[in-house]
């Protein structure tokens, strides 16, 4: 009877040290992003960012006598102007209503922001809530209200600006805006 040595056998020597290296690479790359995901981030601070975003509208309400009411999508991204990890690289979804009647003129609404990670951060928006002792902030305010992951239990508030871009190209009366946020945040 033969027996056959197999650590002396080539390809099993070789096949072993693959599957061993395997084992360990997926060790590592399963570990790697909660050992990432699991950096603690700050539970309190003031961020400056800015979000870009492309603007679509969704449907209008236009009794030109009246007034008109259009809702609206935004999608963009967001960057933090400090260069720092809170609020940067996030991408950012928002839906609102945008209205004008008479001497009434308010855009409200709720955006979620997502990191790569899929963590979120919610908050609502009015037009009509401005911080007095940030002038410059002159467009609205954002009210954090939760979060999930890493931003579980977020609160906080961001006073905004809007800045209009050159027109897109293009139909649809898709229009964009970056909107500077200044947000103090706190994390319970």
């Amino acid at each position: 009877m033969n027996v056959i040595n197999v650590r002396r056998v080539p390809t099993f020597t070789a096949a072993m040290r693959l599957t061993k290296a395997t084992a360990f690479a997926a060790a590592l790359v399963s570990f790697a992003p909660a050992a990432v995901a699991g950096e603690p981030i700050e539970k309190k601070g003031t961020t400056p960012y800015v979000t870009h975003f492309i603007f679509r509208p969704l449907m209008s309400i236009d009794t030109a006598e009246l007034g008109k009411a259009t809702t609206l999508e935004a999608v963009g991204t967001t960057q933090n102007m400090k260069g720092e990890k809170m609020l940067d690289k996030m991408s950012a979804r928002c839906v609102a209503l945008n209205v004008a009647s008479g001497d009434k003129k308010y855009i409200d609404g709720a955006c979620v922001l997502a990191d790569s990670d899929g963590d979120k951060i919610f908050s609502t928006f009015d037009t009509r809530d401005l911080d007095k002792a940030q002038p410059k902030m002159d467009c609205g305010t954002h009210i954090i209200t939760g979060g999930t992951g890493k931003y579980k239990g977020i609160t906080g508030s961001e006073p905004f600006a809007c800045i209009a871009m050159p027109a897109l190209a293009g139909s649809g009366d898709y229009f964009a805006m970056d909107i500077p946020h200044n947000t103090s945040w706190e994390i319970k």
